[in-house]
């Protein structure tokens, strides 16, 4: 790759439709290399459309696409990767192969062309060469290491690798920060501005967090229901102004929370430890109508704790409670059964199934009210459940009958939490459920929790965002070393605080 060279990419009058769906109205998108731009927009505006009509996913747009000011022909991935277009996206898992080693990840498109040339592959110069681009990414691991060894952070930047070693001129990061760390999330801005300052590569950034916009893109592009309805410098946005653009209407109220009489205790646990350590000795209550929020940092045991309570790990010890009677949880299935309902961090792979249409994703926890003694399923009644909930909670989708997979993040997890207000359960786990949704979304839920809350049931709330923890929550259990250290009344404590729990303090 020539990194004195600028390049440029342009995209005009973009359109493109699905059964049932306009997904894109006449967008234009503009980058150019050495530049960091922001592509962004509430769940569902066409964000993912766009960069797949630029990767080659999608073929049939009308529009035209040109690469320094030459019209170019996409239609395949291979397309796009040959005009030096690379994607990464969140699940980094799914784009490489685990069983081999990091040198083989990165070089794979070289070894997989060589193969049909030459007869030996020259592992000492793929090798080599590896390590010239985990170089590149400021990343100092044996090449030798398989990739299932590394850390999500370290993959990350291995794709990067990769897309180096292809000669990619246009990068595009598809919510690469969900899944990290502060840390981590500030080592990826800093190769971030490494690529484009030093190494002429230009930076598509799709990102839910306004902040992380701020500090790392010089350009803002806003989508809204398939259309471009703002581009500027990020230096002329505010936050405020890039909310309100997102979602077409005045935005205040970022925490909606309806003051609810707080009853008895519904729920405890006591004592409890995961059979292999993941937490040990959580004490917990929670009181019908309340929100309850479990926070700290990452790997202080949130999820293992909402794991371990709702059978999805083994209890080792201690004791769970509901409505003063002891509950015996071993399995996910006796945790529904016995009034839990979960809705986990990683929805795509637990919350959903991504593969089977809304309407099933929607029944499928409570089968039982649409089966009759022969347990024959009653599909008309299925649907006729599916549409209300879809109605209720605004789930954007052509019908009940659309793939899930083809939802956008924040309407599958909207069809996450959906499958529990049928199954009516009496304790309701969140886990990290704003996760890669959209201000508009995280509106949503936070409005739907409320709900839940007025009629009574128990929320347990777990999630990293101690904003959003402040804002939701009544009160605030941290959690430290895969223990609770700490309980806080919400309106009585501080972000500080509770950060200083999370760390350690005492």
């Amino acid at each position: 790759m020539d990194s004195q060279q600028k390049h440029s990419i342009e995209m005009k009058g973009i359109s493109i439709e699905f059964p049932g769906v306009k997904a894109l109205t006449d967008v234009d998108f503009k980058i150019g290399s050495g530049t960091i731009h922001a592509l962004i927009g509430a769940n569902g505006a066409g964000k993912s459309t766009l960069m797949k009509v630029l990767g080659g996913v999608y073929n049939h747009y009308m529009g035209t696409i040109t690469f320094d000011g030459t019209a170019v022909n996409i239609k395949t991935p291979r397309d796009s990767i040959k005009l030096g277009v690379a994607v990464v996206y969140q699940e980094v898992d799914t784009a490489l192969i685990p069983y081999l080693s990091i040198a083989e990840n990165i070089m794979l498109d070289a070894l997989v062309n060589d193969m049909g040339h030459r007869q030996f592959v020259n592992w000492k110069g793929i090798r080599a060469a590896a390590k010239e681009y985990l170089k590149r990414v400021n990343l100092d691991l044996d090449i030798r290491t398989l990739v299932q060894d590394v850390s999500l952070a370290d993959k990350q930047r291995i794709l990067v690798a990769r897309a180096l070693a292809g000669n990619s001129r246009f990068l595009i990061l598809d919510e690469p920060t969900a899944p990290l760390s502060q840390t981590e999330t500030d080592e990826l801005f800093e190769l971030m501005r490494d690529l484009a300052q030093n190494q002429n590569v230009g930076i598509i950034f799709i990102s839910h967090r306004l902040p992380e916009i701020f500090e790392i893109c010089d350009t803002v592009t806003i989508l809204r229901d398939g259309e471009k309805v703002a581009e500027k410098p990020i230096s002329e946005f505010t936050q405020k102004d890039i909310v309100e653009h997102m979602l077409g209407r005045k935005f205040d109220e970022t925490y909606p929370k309806t003051a609810v009489d707080i009853g008895s205790t519904l729920f405890e646990i006591k004592n409890l430890s995961e059979a292999n350590g993941a937490i040990h000795d959580v004490n917990l209550a929670v009181r019908a109508g309340e929100i309850v929020g479990v926070t700290g940092l990452v790997g202080a045991g949130k999820t293992e704790l909402c794991k371990t309570i709702f059978g999805a790990l083994r209890i080792g010890s201690g004791d769970i409670i509901l409505n003063g009677n002891p509950l015996k949880i071993n399995s996910p299935h006796t945790a529904v059964k016995q009034g839990l309902a979960l809705v986990p961090e990683e929805r795509r792979k637990e919350g959903v199934l991504v593969e089977e249409p809304v309407y099933i994703n929607l029944t499928v926890a409570s089968l039982n009210n649409f089966s009759n003694r022969f347990d024959f399923v009653n599909t008309t009644s299925e649907r006729v459940a599916a549409k209300k909930i879809i109605n209720e909670l605004g789930i954007r989708t052509p019908s009940e009958n659309q793939k899930v997979a083809f939802l956008s993040g924040g309407n599958q997890q909207k069809v996450a939490v959906g499958k529990w207000l049928i199954a009516d359960a009496d304790v309701y786990i969140f886990d990290e459920p704003t996760k890669g949704v959209d201000v508009g979304a995280k509106h949503d839920i936070f409005e739907l929790i409320g709900q839940l809350a007025s009629d009574g049931k128990g929320i347990i709330y777990a999630s990293s965002e101690i904003p959003e923890i402040m804002g939701i929550s009544d009160r605030t259990y941290v959690m430290y070393d895969r223990t609770i250290v700490k309980e806080l009344e919400t309106t009585e404590t501080t972000e500080e605080e509770i950060l200083f729990y999370s760390a350690g303090g005492q």
